[in-house]
């Protein structure tokens, strides 16, 4: 509360008593998309994010052709239904565009901004909530991706760096100095496998966030990376974690990119691990234009995609025989579930998994001096 006994963001912070506007319903929306924005910030949510919510609000009032104190549920059918047939939103899309709106609807219909006071003295009506659980999309299954979407096989994984590696032998053939970026990206897709990183997380690495592991002496200075862009939870900075290398060649391909090719990009001066030809650091549309490039050269499923390198971590360390639990601390899930939903073993591995079973069981079924 301030002195005046109102709360920040409230109606009186942005509009004046006592004199006419020009423009009411306009003005009175802005103001009510300037408090929700700071009601937002102040409670330590991201400004893109904010951002975020401020464009999905100004989309679903252009779509219904009505300020917040005219909305109906009826306007969230019918946008619902465009995003959805129109569109081709994915269920998870929906669900965050419609708690958009009903988190803004919720702002309004607090008593503590006096927005429905405000609309009451200007436009004869209120603002009331639109969205309910009744129509609008649940949350039904932890996994809402899209089917398709998998993990590399190990043939494919090899198939897929083999033509990265021999992109950059065919560029350099040709006397061209596009062998220095296609090696970038070529090292780039080869640690994003090898730590499980997600795209924004292999994009932002530095030099400096790779370290010594005292029990894996055998991978010298690259025994464990800092992960320091991790996905972040609402309201929080990117999560940090620390990851540990696992595979022995990992260490000879960062160091070669480090120390014999990074040092001729352009950019090599700064501090980040993959510098662009035209800036400090490489742009997420360049990793999914040359991801894309090479999958489709490579002859592999288009469904394959850049996050299918984490998937491929998973399952692949899980295949390895790698305890669960040291899996997801690896790949920084909360919960083990999240972990399960990554996973893609192969049919083999489950069938070695069913035979190692059934073997043990009827070694110690056989056993002398068995006890029922």
């Amino acid at each position: 509360m301030g002195g005046n006994g109102l709360v920040p963001g409230s109606a009186r912070l942005h509009l004046i008593d006592g004199l006419s506007l020009l423009r009411p319903d306009e003005q009175v929306f802005e103001a009510m998309i300037k408090g929700w924005r700071n009601q937002q910030l102040a409670r330590n949510l991201s400004p893109g994010y904010v951002d975020d919510q401020e464009r999905t609000v100004r989309a679903f009032t252009r779509h219904a052709g009505a300020m917040p104190w005219q909305w109906t549920p009826q306007h969230v059918d019918e946008w619902s239904a465009d995003l959805r047939a129109v569109h081709g939103c994915v269920r998870s899309t929906l669900r965050n565009y419609q708690g958009s709106v009903r988190q803004f609807c919720d702002f309004l219909t607090n008593p503590a901004y006096g927005w429905s006071d405000e609309c009451l003295r200007h436009f004869g009506t209120h603002p009331v909530q639109v969205v309910y659980d009744w129509n609008a999309a649940t949350h039904a299954d932890e996994a809402e991706g899209e089917p398709e979407r998998r993990a590399f096989t190990r043939p494919e994984l090899e198939a897929f760096f083999d033509h990265a590696d021999e992109e950059v032998l065919r560029v350099r053939g040709k006397g061209r100095k596009g062998w220095l970026p296609a090696f970038r990206d070529a090292a780039l897709f080869k640690v994003a496998y090898a730590y499980g990183l997600r795209r924004n997380e292999t994009r932002m690495l530095d030099l400096t966030d790779f370290g010594r592991n005292p029990e894996g002496r055998e991978f010298g200075e690259y025994g464990t990376l800092l992960v320091r862009y991790g996905k972040a939870k609402k309201g929080s900075p990117p999560k940090r974690r620390s990851v540990l290398t696992v595979w022995h060649w990992t260490p000879g391909t960062v160091e070669e990119w480090v120390t014999e090719v990074r040092p001729g990009m352009r950019h090599s001066t700064g501090r980040a691990l993959w510098p662009s030809e035209r800036g400090p650091r490489v742009g997420v549309q360049r990793l999914d234009s040359r991801f894309a490039t090479y999958r489709d050269a490579a002859g592999l499923d288009p469904a394959l995609e850049f996050h299918s390198l984490r998937r491929s971590y998973i399952t692949h360390l899980i295949e390895d025989g790698h305890d669960p639990l040291f899996v997801q601390q690896q790949v920084g899930h909360d919960h083990a579930s999240t972990t399960a939903i990554y996973t893609c073993v192969s049919s083999d591995f489950r069938t070695r998994s069913l035979r190692r079973v059934l073997d043990a069981t009827i070694e110690a079924a056989l056993r002398p001096g068995r006890t029922s």
